[in-house]
């Protein structure tokens, strides 16, 4: 048998692709920042970076669009280290120290909590986000930080929607922009737009430090993981399907659904 020759990646064409991903992924979190204005004069907003290729690419991003933003803000980049084991607590700080980018380092054992409280095998995301929910507010207060960033991008919100309509028999979905119940933090997601692909291949190519999740990340039984396996199982055979799923959420007719309480049915 011939042996194939091997084939050279051209460097200009994979900087001449990773500049469209980049340019690409700036867009659609600009408009998701317009849309819903997420950004005003003056803010101060505290990016949550757990180390994982999301929260990575929302930080690089906004520190991007800062640079030619209409509006003046500062950010502050925010690692709760939930003490789980094995945890290389350098990698952040040296990162951020090495780009310039202020940040704080919150140290708080969620881990053994969780561990403590959920039965083995049952899924641990919903102590686990309220107890760093309510870390990270406490942060904001204490940072003046006007804005909470997250890094939840487009197969998060179509997730959050299928999961609350297969299982929760409402349509609803992951906002753009909330409210804390007591009105004190504003939380955004300025990667709302943006397919989580783009944003795999934007960590790989600009080389974060990705830091693995040894608590919800390594829970394979989730039913929002099989919801995820199905949103791309679209993305490849259902071109189109995906994008015309989130422009539903964007064109909403409630006389054309059953909810009594979002439309006057009985004066017709």
């Amino acid at each position: 048998m011939t042996p194939q020759p091997i084939r050279l990646r051209d460097p200009r064409k994979d900087a001449y692709e990773e500049g469209k991903l980049a340019k690409r992924i700036r867009r659609q979190a600009g408009e998701a920042i317009n849309d819903f204005a997420m950004i005003a004069e003056g803010d101060r907003v505290m990016v949550c970076l757990s180390g994982g290729k999301d929260s990575h690419g929302l930080l690089d991003v906004l520190l991007s669009l800062r640079e030619k933003a209409p509006v003046r803000f500062d950010l502050v980049a925010v690692n709760l280290d939930q003490k789980q084991p094995g945890f290389p607590a350098h990698v952040l700080p040296e990162y951020l120290g090495a780009r310039g980018v202020p940040f704080h380092i919150v140290e708080q054992d969620t881990y053994s909590v969780v561990k403590r409280v959920i039965p083995e095998g049952k899924t641990m995301c919903s102590l686990c986000s309220r107890l760093r929910r309510g870390a990270l507010y406490r942060v904001a207060s204490e940072l003046g930080a006007t804005k909470i960033a997250l890094g939840h991008h487009r197969n998060d919100v179509l997730a959050t929607f299928f999961l609350n309509l297969f299982h929760g028999g409402q349509l609803k979905a992951m906002p753009a922009k909330l409210a804390s119940d007591d009105g004190r933090h504003v939380v955004i997601r300025p990667l709302v737009y943006v397919a989580e692909a783009d944003l795999a291949a934007y960590a790989e190519a600009r080389r974060f430090p990705i830091i693995p999740c040894t608590l919800c990340g390594s829970q394979e039984n989730l039913e929002r993981k099989r919801i995820g396996e199905m949103l791309r199982d679209w993305e490849r055979n259902h071109p189109g399907r995906i994008e015309s799923i989130l422009r539903a959420m964007t064109e909403v007719r409630p006389s054309h659904l059953l909810d009594r309480k979002l439309f006057d049915f009985a004066s017709l």
